[in-house]
């Protein structure tokens, strides 16, 4: 979403200037009035750039594992009995080390004492709390049980990253099989079969056509390897540009969807951190209306959250959220027949997080799937790559003992 600077006078007479994501100007306004703020102004962020790169000064962000400590140090701290200014106190002196959190707590800290709630202080921050996590505690503060809040999502922190490392570590593998994949061959052709080519031309014969193949792409790349560079840099870029068009995007995440294995991948992952976030919201007295904006915000594919904000129109029509998810094709039924069976017996909450624990080992399951694909996949290339190199070499050596008999 775009980022908006304000300006704004709260309930003590004082001015305060931040900025803030929201989807245009005039729900930011309304939200900044819903807080009890009188917005002075509201602008669209402006950032200066050189050559292209930012110079705007960013607010300083938060690790996701810096997040989860900081929610399930001050759930600790607050469920022994300590109020909440004196936790955040105590959380600031302990994070001396990290100067970005102790800076952050600081700042939530004289909100506090200021008379903001906790999520009006945290959501101050510059958008470094997502709207889910606001929610959260906003919804903990209404219920007078912010300690609970804090530990349940402190466990869903700590469940999504789990989520996000599964995935990360099951792709280290197939990354530096690949890498080593390409070294061999750019060492083989621009070192070894170049020793070779001196040799060949020696013999002033012609050489067999696939030998002719390899010692041309040999020459290329050792003429040009800048180019080949070039073409990396230029396709990154590309994608990145792509991406960072909303029509554009939508259309590349559908073609991820419709991916073998990899789709799979995407829409177990997404389901998963969906069911979750909205269990966790629905189990701690957020609306069910809300619960899915706020979880919307958390789905990274595009097509996936139009869909999920066409499911939020129908709920606002009246549709329960399984007639709502039931007519997206992308949605998988199983989830939808189980979403269904928790509204139909009262917990939906409950049913949304066996869900998630559900498409969570399907997550597992794919990558598993795609790894025993994808490793002999990759070894086979390289040997035959690598053989074919090989074999081209000795045909060029035999056709010239043959002539030298």
């Amino acid at each position: 979403m775009p980022l908006f600077s304000y300006k704004v006078v709260n309930s003590q007479g004082d001015t305060e200037e931040g900025v803030r994501n929201a989807s245009d100007q005039q729900s930011l306004l309304t939200e900044l009035q819903d807080q009890g703020l009188i917005p002075i102004r509201i602008e669209p962020a402006r950032d200066k750039t050189f050559l292209g790169i930012s110079l705007r000064q960013a607010a300083p962000r938060l690790s996701h594992k810096e997040i989860a400590m900081f929610t399930g140090e001050l759930a600790t701290l607050l469920e022994s009995g300590l109020p909440l200014d004196r936790s955040l106190q105590i959380l600031a002196e302990l994070a001396e080390e990290n100067e970005k959190l102790s800076k952050l707590i600081s700042h939530v800290l004289e909100k506090v004492k200021g008379g903001s709630s906790l999520a009006d202080a945290l959501e101050a921050q510059a958008g470094i709390f997502s709207r889910f996590y606001l929610n959260m505690i906003r919804a903990g503060e209404m219920g007078g049980n912010l300690g609970d809040v804090l530990v349940r999502l402190a466990e869903y922190l700590e469940r999504a990253r789990e989520l996000k490392d599964t995935v990360v570590t099951a792709l280290i593998y197939p990354a530096i099989l690949l890498i080593m994949s390409l070294a061999s061959l750019f060492v083989m052709l621009t070192f070894v079969v170049p020793q070779f080519t001196e040799m060949f031309a020696s013999a002033g014969q012609a050489l067999p056509l696939p030998t002719q193949i390899v010692v041309a792409l040999a020459e290329g790349l050792q003429s040009y390897w800048w180019v080949l560079l070039l073409i990396v840099i230029a396709g990154s870029s590309y994608m990145k540009a792509q991406l960072a068009d909303p029509a554009r995007k939508k259309i590349w995440d559908a073609r991820f969807l419709s991916m073998p294995l990899f789709g799979n991948i995407i829409l177990s992952m997404e389901i998963a951190n969906l069911t979750r976030t909205l269990g966790t919201l629905l189990g701690n007295g957020v609306s069910i209306l809300k619960a899915l904006g706020s979880a919307r915000e958390t789905v990274s594919n595009s097509v996936l959250a139009d869909l999920l904000e066409q499911a939020e129109q129908r709920l606002k029509e009246g549709a329960n959220m399984s007639e709502a998810l039931l007519h997206s094709e992308r949605f998988p039924k199983l989830a939808v027949q189980m979403i269904k069976m928790g509204e139909e017996t009262g917990r939906l909450e409950d049913m949304l997080l066996r869900v998630a624990s559900i498409y969570d080992k399907q997550l597992r399951t794919a990558i598993q799937r795609m790894l025993a694909l994808l490793e002999p996949a990759l070894i086979i290339t390289l040997g035959l790559m690598i053989a074919g190199i090989i074999v081209s070499i000795l045909l060029a050596i035999l056709s010239v003992n043959d002539l030298a008999f």
